[in-house]
């Protein structure tokens, strides 16, 4: 886990440097409308910023708006790229280094209170010192810069805007879900944060007792997310009318899918949800580059219709746009829950039981790697399911498939759990086995419990990763259900079992939602 954990940061902080690097020699050609600056943040904490100007805007102009917060660890070139070409069709843009990163002053915060002033203090700033147009002012940023101009939107009524990319609306939901900690997420936001910022004291501390399953301040850290999360503030968000894109990829190993479908579905004003395949921020990496991009090219037509009042037709169409891991062609879908239209069902039947604190072979993979591979080679991890060892794994598989299953949202397992001690995890796995046996993973999700009586049952409901996957005729879907994974902490005492059940009064079953023809 150690050596994966090393290959991933150092991943992402190649990446950084390529995204830093290409954006300041392509911004080179157009030196003259960009400008390095320093501004005053809250409490007058220096942000290290760059903005672009419309080429010939004057003092008598007036453009709309985009601030652009960078993501986690990321230096302020970060969006100099989509800054240009922002600034190319009619924008001016500021970008900004988050408070505690790199060069701008202060110590890492998380996306709190400062933070968001922050992101207040800089639309300040541009209004007073670019020709901004104070009625059209946007927000945008991948990852932490998406997490932030949620956070303002809830909080700054200037903003009519905001593309979130790659973010979160429920800090719990992501890093938290079942109750289990995602542990190579948090150890990779926290090992580059150490690399590339200063944390302050909240985060230090709350990132200690994460890591070490303290318990006893487990109330306080989920006090600590749910203060960083845009869902907590919904009224204020939907009060204050902006017109919110949403994007994701369905692998996002630090961001899951589920909790901005969520999100989503609760917001009042416009709005749009694109998911599309790969991992944390790799949907957006190539735009970063400057490269031709989906997601950008939707963010532009965004704001062009929100902030400059353009016909472009994007408010006509379908808001929730899916792009399948399987297939190159977009779906189209008037709201999420029109996915859990059509649902089908198999049973998980009979008893099984397994020992706890052993790997089946069975596992999510690696935090920004693996699903990167499904993204550009469709090759997800995958385990052989006739060979895994059922001393240590439940599996339950579906009837062959005469037709291909397009599974499109959020799987859901119903099962009733027993163990022989009160603390324990469980992952569940959902795998696409062909006729050879290889099973290719298609979603999973952990489950943690405590406090529970030793031999009593208890019933499970857990929603599984959110996902658009076609399973080929011929195929059938397999549930695997283990107790390690390196993704997640685990807290299954040594020598515990776990007991799989169907009760007839309360059957245990898998739903899952297909694309209705």
């Amino acid at each position: 886990m150690r050596a994966s954990l090393v290959l991933a940061v150092s991943a992402a902080l190649v990446a950084g440097t390529a995204l830093g690097s290409a954006p300041v020699a392509q911004a080179a050609e157009t030196a003259g409308s960009i400008r390095f600056v320093d501004i005053a943040g809250e409490g007058g904490t220096v942000l290290k910023a760059n903005v672009v100007t419309p080429a010939g805007a004057g003092a008598a102009s007036r453009h709309p708006l985009i601030v652009l917060p960078t993501s986690w660890a990321m230096p302020q070139v970060e969006y100099l790229a989509q800054a240009q070409k922002l600034a190319d069709s009619g924008y001016v843009v500021v970008s900004y280094n988050s408070r505690g990163f790199w060069q701008s002053g202060g110590e890492i915060e998380t996306a709190g209170p400062k933070d968001i002033a922050d992101a207040s203090k800089v639309i300040d700033w541009a209004l007073a010192n670019t020709p901004a147009d104070p009625g059209h002012v946007g927000m945008a940023g991948v990852s932490y810069g998406a997490g932030i101009s949620l956070l303002a939107a809830a909080n700054d009524p200037r903003i009519k805007a905001v593309a979130a990319l790659s973010g979160w609306a429920d800090l719990i939901e992501s890093i938290y879900s079942g109750r289990t900690q995602h542990l190579q997420a948090a150890a990779l936001l926290g090992g580059a944060g150490y690399l590339t910022g200063r944390p302050g004291p909240e985060l230090q501390e709350i990132l200690g007792d994460f890591l070490s399953s303290n318990l006893d301040k487990e109330e306080d850290m989920i006090a600590w997310g749910r203060k960083r999360s845009a869902v907590e503030q919904l009224d204020r968000i939907n009060a204050n009318g902006a017109a919110i894109m949403l994007g994701n990829a369905w692998g996002d190993t630090i961001f899951p899918p589920n909790q901005y479908a969520s999100f989503y579905e609760k917001l009042t004003g416009p709005k749009r949800l694109e998911f599309r395949p790969g991992d944390h921020a790799t949907a957006e990496a190539t735009g970063l580059l400057g490269l031709p991009n989906d997601t950008w090219t939707s963010a532009h037509r965004w704001f062009d219709h929100y902030l400059k009042g353009d016909d472009n037709g994007i408010d006509r169409e379908q808001p929730v746009r899916l792009k399948p891991r399987s297939d190159a062609s977009y779906e189209g879908y008037p709201d999420w829950k029109s996915l859990d239209a059509n649902r089908r069902r198999f049973d998980l039947g009979g008893t099984q039981r397994i020992w706890a604190n052993v790997d089946s072979g069975a596992n999510g993979g690696i935090v920004m790697l693996s699903n990167l591979l499904d993204q550009f080679f469709q090759a997800p991890p995958v385990a052989s399911v006739p060979l895994l060892p059922r001393a240590f794994a439940g599996v339950w598989q579906s009837e062959r498939y005469d037709t291909p299953q397009r599974v499109r949202g959020t799987v859901r397992v119903h099962t009733t759990v027993s163990s022989t001690r009160e603390s324990g995890t469980l992952v569940a796995y959902l795998y696409d086995v062909g006729p050879l046996g290889l099973g290719k993973l298609v979603s999973n999700a952990p489950y943690t419990f405590h406090d529970r009586t030793p031999g009593q049952p208890f019933g499970v409901d857990l929603d599984l990763f959110s996902t658009a996957y076609d399973v080929p005729a011929g195929h059938r879907l397999a549930l695997v259900v283990d107790t390690v994974d390196p993704l997640y902490i685990e807290h299954n005492p040594t020598g515990a079992q776990l007991t799989f059940s169907s009760p007839a009064a309360d059957p245990s079953y898998v739903s899952v939602p297909l694309r209705g023809e």
